[in-house]
């Protein structure tokens, strides 16, 4: 559910480009970084209490696609999160708050299997995949979760308390 007057932007991605290095997986082997990328959003509906972002490729080898990234809790003061807020692979790099996450925040397990934020990695010759970039904007204070909850788990909470969404959708593919 879209509304007119909630828009999300980014200074690292451009809506229909390709994805940045930064955005692509080290974790599964790729010149990448695993860095969640900056986020700005904007005119969020009356009523909304706190947000979630997700990433999501629906055009991965499995049912619901594959989720590379998962917060939610965040406050409805909030409108930005930095390049690199996300977690990075156990041992790569800070997590939560300490990444830049605002407080309150509860970052979920991505399909790749830990807290944080996974970069691009499709298949080899699979052609190009879809990253959708989503910030939610939600009726509910708190989606409940804790750091051990799936974000594809958390995707029907989300949903649930959908006020309305705005995205920005890049492709990568690995040749």
């Amino acid at each position: 559910m879209t509304s007119a007057g909630f828009k999300l932007t980014s200074q690292d991605l451009v809506e229909g480009g390709v994805l940045p290095q930064p955005q692509v997986s080290a974790y599964f082997g790729l010149d990448g970084q695993d860095l969640s990328p900056q986020l700005s959003w904007s005119g969020a509906p009356e009523g909304t209490h706190s947000f979630a972002v997700t990433v999501m490729d629906p055009d991965a080898p499995r049912a619901g696609g594959f989720c590379h990234w998962a917060v939610v809790n965040i406050p409805s003061a909030v409108d930005e999160l930095p390049e690199g807020a996300g977690g990075a692979p156990d041992g790569m790099g800070p997590s939560d708050s300490e990444a830049g996450l605002p407080s309150g925040s509860l970052e979920l397990v991505n399909d790749a299997g830990y807290n944080g934020f996974v970069g691009a990695a499709p298949p080899r010759g699979s052609g190009p995949h879809r990253y959708v970039v989503t910030v939610h904007a939600l009726s509910a204070d708190v989606i409940p979760g804790t750091p051990r909850t799936k974000g594809s788990r958390a995707l029907r909470d989300i949903a649930a308390h959908e006020l309305a969404t705005a995205s920005l959708t890049c492709t990568f593919e690995v040749r």
